[in-house]
């Protein structure tokens, strides 16, 4: 099945190395290119895309407010961000806006493919060095949280702070699954009672409270 995308950033270079970078792969058909958020809104609303590659950072209407909006449509497509810069501080902003990827915009055709196709699969990815810097960032100030995060991981059973270490890097349910010989209905599981017990609400804080732990493993 081909998957509709629309391109949105404010530099019309961008917005056709993208395309021409989909173009060149399986599997993708770019519907429409928008300059900005505003211009964005209405051509999701005219094209319905599958999923939106958005700029972050663009006059008028930034990235974070229109995934915002995008995410009240009826049909709201898959938001993967994309950046210049590993230490953008509006990772987190966009990610609980609803953007399910983020990523920087220097990458090659064969990342864009595969963060696309996972974000589609209804996973969500974040380049390793802007996750990284979030890491650098979260645990710069001072090392006083390891005693609480010692006390949170206590909660957690060996099944679960396996899988968290795995969500820490990446992994996907179903990659997950296949690495620990479980069913993704397995997995799902332990990602719910894991996100519970540690009073987080997505994959990402997961992943970054795993590197924090010193959890995440290849």
């Amino acid at each position: 099945m081909t998957a509709s995308v629309l391109v949105v950033d404010d530099q019309a270079l961008i917005r056709s190395s993208v395309r021409l970078l989909l173009e060149a792969t399986p599997g993708f058909n770019v519907v429409a290119e928008a300059e900005d958020g505003a211009d964005a809104l209405a051509k999701a609303r005219a094209y319905t895309p599958d999923i939106v590659v958005m700029d972050v950072r663009m006059p008028y209407l930034d990235g974070v407010a229109a995934t915002q909006q995008l995410m009240r449509y009826t049909r709201p497509p898959k938001v993967l961000m994309l950046t210049n810069f590993d230490a953008d501080d509006r990772v987190l902003d966009a990610l609980e806006a609803g953007a399910s990827g983020f990523l920087l915009k220097d990458m090659c055709l064969q990342q864009l493919a595969v963060a696309l196709r996972t974000v589609l699969a209804g996973g969500r990815v974040v380049s390793p060095e802007v996750l990284d810097s979030l890491v650098r960032r979260a645990s710069a100030p001072d090392r006083s949280g390891s005693d609480g995060r010692e006390q949170q991981l206590a909660l957690l059973s060996s099944s679960e702070r396996r899988v968290l270490g795995l969500v820490g890097v990446g992994m996907t349910n179903a990659q997950i699954a296949r690495r620990l010989c479980l069913s993704p209905a397995s997995v799902k599981t332990y990602v719910s009672r894991m996100l519970s017990k540690l009073g987080l609400d997505s994959r990402t804080q997961a992943a970054i409270f795993a590197y924090e732990a010193g959890l995440a493993e290849n």
